[in-house]
């Protein structure tokens, strides 16, 4: 009887999912071909829980707590839940977040002793679409939905018996970059009269932070068992027991906030009370909104891959501001940001090369918004942002990946914010110290300064990376410099973002460490990949031949005459696209391969957009059709490699599209040709973009023909015809 019941709740929920996207199916709504368990298999890392376009909140399964495999919480081959935590990471390599984990069960079977809460599920109830998940808790007896809101998530529950039931409330549960345990210090009420429990856990994981919430279920709490103290426990864990009657359903609303509990409570406030239903429509519009701004002609799976690809950019970063603007930045002070938003889960050595220049294009009122968060967590730490979770410094990965993004922005006329405050904070988080920044963060730049690049016998790790990273900083600076009218400022970062010429071994044809003397690092290999945490080294990730072109996302014409002109890169491209490697190796970076390329890691992102630089641009649109092709599907193992907050997806979209921005500072894109036949973009400004393929010989906007291999973005912006020789035609070459 049992399972004639949970099979009951679970058709119901099918049949309801079932009829809302057969409804937008026969409507051809975009959100119909989102699948978000595309990337939840193996090494995407992808999160495939509820959570509305670039949400607080994500409410979602957890199979484990730790493991470099289970960033997100997720795997898809695993069988077995721990519990629904609130707020999750999409697609990172280093686990955090996992706030607020609940576990429902039927019936009472749970008393002091229990030490396992896992369930096990059968995955054909597993049911997943933007803004809604659901399971069937096999061992539980219970069906989960979950949805989101921007501030608030609700998980239902709907029980396969009537009467008591039991949920566990875990508060010291984390998603662990290391082993734990993550609770610092809490501070937790309960209110069992009114079925409301509050408070904050203090925690020190990938980032020390706090969180502040709320959660509210829809009747009392009958009884609460506080579970005993694991060792390093810090935070209490909670059988709370409810009485149904004749009831099956129970709800739970639960609210975040980095600031303090009145502000998850005026989060919760600002909600109101909305049925769960109305929330999950809500959160469909809202994805629906945004996924229709492009429109594309291709094959229902063509079409599976790019709307989940797209989908998928636009779920970080998160806001994560109270809806009174206030938020607890990255030195625990509270800060009221100026444009009510602040985002948050910055992955921004990944997205600065295709997620921040897709949204200039896709989401253009974000862009003032992330901008400015970058200036308050600058005016906050006293420097640009490297990395954040929950609005805290995780100094992790290279560069000052900040710079680029606030150029792109600057570049294409973005201006709701202070222009002359961004240029100083860019300058400044090139020339200054890292106050309170570990030391493995700091950088020596009277070193930089002094050589034009890092000595690897300064003690510096990563010192190629490092140096052609810091580049791409200091072009960014260059040109808000130039067009600020500080010229003097702007030949002093050209002239440092130059210093890549100084690494390049002409013997090699690459990027190989020096010396304070000059020379050579010696033995040199430059198939073999590196990394600080797997085989220290010059590279970040990545081997020589993957770093190597690296200064073309600022200087691809620089790069270009490094090489030998036109025929000198497709020289070496040929050779980096068909010399061996060494092989798969996922923690250095080295997934996707083709040749040299790495599609699983993102130094390589750009390299066959290079193409159009060289003698034989066809050769490009080959590589990217075939990366695409072989690297993407839409399969649950559909990404090769970490999605990176977006950055996997952002390279799909742009790919599609036929262009790409390999200088993503510049205000231009590299053309390429699409993969579909048509593709028509909605643009915020109320143009729209129509992209096709024709037989003329040239690229041709709004009936001229572009001259060389890049658009510009208000040409873009502008709107009309973009039309692209068929496959197969003869291109222009290079200039």
């Amino acid at each position: 009887m049992k399972a004639v019941k949970l099979l009951t709740y679970w058709l119901f929920s099918l049949a309801c999912f079932a009829l809302a996207t057969s409804s937008h199916a026969r409507e051809k709504q975009p959100i119909s071909f989102v699948d978000p368990f595309i990337g939840t298999d193996g090494t995407g890392h992808v999160f495939p829980g509820a959570v509305v376009p670039f949400g607080m909140v994500a409410p979602g399964p957890d199979m484990e707590d730790r493991g470099w495999s289970y960033s997100s919480g997720y795997q898809y081959q695993a069988r077995s839940i721990l519990g629904f935590s609130n707020t999750h990471i999409s697609g990172a390599g280093i686990g955090e977040l996992g706030d607020v984990l609940l576990q429902p069960s039927a019936g009472t079977k749970w008393t002091p002793a229990t030490t396992n809460f896992r369930s096990s599920f059968d995955k054909a109830t597993e049911q997943a679409s933007p803004g809604y998940y659901a399971v069937t808790l096999k061992d539980h007896n219970v069906h989960v939905e979950l949805t989101a809101g921007q501030r608030v998530a609700i998980q239902r529950y709907r029980f396969g018996r009537a009467g008591k039931v039991q949920v566990l409330l875990d508060l010291q549960h984390g998603i662990l970059f290391g082993d734990g345990p993550r609770v610092l210090k809490s501070d937790v009420q309960t209110d069992a009269a009114s079925g409301k429990i509050s408070g904050t856990i203090w925690s020190k994981n990938w980032v020390e932070r706090q969180a502040s919430f709320v959660v509210r279920f829809d009747r009392p709490i009958k009884h609460i068992t506080t579970l005993p103290s694991r060792p390093g426990d810090q935070a209490p864990r909670f059988i709370l027991e409810f009485d149904l009657g004749r009831a099956k359903q129970l709800e739970a609303r639960i609210a975040l906030s980095t600031v303090d509990v009145a502000g998850a409570k005026a989060n919760m406030a600002a909600f109101g009370q909305p049925s769960f239903e109305a929330v999950v429509q809500s959160a469909r519009s809202s994805w629906n909104t945004l996924l229709r701004r492009i429109d594309i002609d291709a094959s229902p799976r063509e079409k599976r891959i790019f709307y989940s690809a797209f989908y998928r950019t636009m779920i970080h970063p998160s806001d994560i501001a109270d809806v009174d603007g206030r938020v607890r930045g990255p030195t625990g002070t509270v800060i009221r940001s100026k444009t009510g938003q602040y985002y948050s889960t910055l992955s921004l050595w990944d997205t600065f090369r295709g997620v921040h220049p897709l949204f200039t294009l896709i989401v253009p009122e974000r862009v003032d918004g992330m901008v400015q968060t970058l200036l308050d967590h600058h005016r906050a730490q006293g420097y640009l942002p490297l990395w954040t979770a929950w609005g805290q410094e995780t100094w992790t990965m290279i560069g000052n990946p900040a710079l680029p993004v606030i150029a792109d922005a600057v570049v294409k006329g973005f201006n709701g914010f202070d222009r002359e405050e961004a240029l100083a904070a860019m300058i400044s988080s090139s020339t200054n110290p890292r106050p309170n920044a570990p030391v493995w963060a700091q950088q020596d730049w009277s070193a930089y300064e002094k050589y034009g690049y890092l000595p690897y016998d300064l003690g510096e790790g990563e010192a190629v990376s490092k140096t052609l990273e810091y580049g791409i900083g200091d072009n960014a600076v260059a040109r808000v410099a130039k067009l600020l009218g500080k010229h003097d400022v702007a030949q002093r970062f050209e002239a440092r973002a130059r210093g890549y010429q100084k690494l390049f071994d002409p013997q090699t044809k690459t990027m190989r460490a020096r010396n304070q003397a000059g020379g050579w690092r010696t033995p040199f290999d430059p198939l073999v990949p590196t990394s600080p945490m797997n085989n220290p080294g010059d590279y970040t990730e990545a081997n020589a031949w993957q770093y190597t072109a690296t200064p073309a996302l600022h200087d691809v014409e620089g790069f270009r005459t490094l090489v030998g002109g036109a025929s000198g890169l497709r020289v070496w491209l040929d050779t980096f696209f068909s010399l061996p490697s060494l092989g798969d190796n996922k923690h250095l970076g080295q997934e996707a391969l083709i040749g040299q390329y790495a599609h699983g890691n993102e130094p390589s992102h750009h390299i066959a957009w290079l193409y159009a630089f060289s003698d034989t641009p066809e050769r490009g649109y080959d590589r990217v059709a075939q990366i695409a092709q072989a690297f993407y599907s839409d399969r649950p193992d559909g990404i090769i490699g970490n999605d990176d907050c977006g950055q996997m997806s952002a390279w799909y979209v742009f790919a599609t599209l036929g262009f790409y921005p390999v200088e993503p500072a510049s205000g231009r894109f590299t053309l390429g040709r699409p993969l579909v036949s048509n593709a028509t973009l909605h643009l915020a400004n109320g143009k729209v973009l129509q992209i096709d393929q024709s037989r003329a010989a040239d690229v041709v906007l709004r009936g001229q023909a572009l001259i060389g291999p890049m658009v510009d973005y208000h040409s873009l912006m502008a709107g009309g015809k973009l039309s692209f020789p068929l496959r197969g035609s003869q291109p222009p070459t290079a200039n």
